[in-house]
């Protein structure tokens, strides 16, 4: 269970890093221009930084308290807040009428997240 536990981890880590740091990074206009990131026309600048934010600490939750054997329940906890994340991409795709084409990626984003939690609550 450890060794699937750390492979959905890092594939969490890979997505949730790269989309954070490029909402962090990224003007707006750059994002706009990206068709899979139409939504950030409904957000402020500083929401959309805010979102990529909570990915990257997400990303860096999801590991490094497992890794360096301190409180590792946080692993579990920021993997919780990985889902919440993408319950609310999920909303904001619905609002939009996009969840036909988002939705898929961001439910299995979910499913991968929530797995991760539950294989790491499990292990403590």
């Amino acid at each position: 269970m450890d060794v699937l536990a750390w492979i959905l981890s890092g594939l969490l880590v890979a997505v949730f890093a790269a989309a954070g740091l490029t909402k962090l990074t990224s003007p707006r206009e750059k994002l706009l221009a990206n068709e899979q990131m139409a939504w950030v026309e409904d957000f402020h600048p500083g929401q959309v930084k805010a979102i990529g934010a909570l990915e990257v600490l997400g990303a860096v939750g999801v590991v490094l308290p497992w890794l360096l054997d301190i409180a590792p329940v946080l692993s579990a906890i920021a993997a919780l807040g990985l889902g919440a994340v993408m319950i609310g991409a999920m909303v904001t795709h619905q609002r939009r009428g996009e969840l036909a084409k988002a939705g898929p990626i961001n439910g299995t984003l979910l499913a991968l997240a929530l797995v991760v939690a539950v294989l790491r609550f499990t292990m403590l």
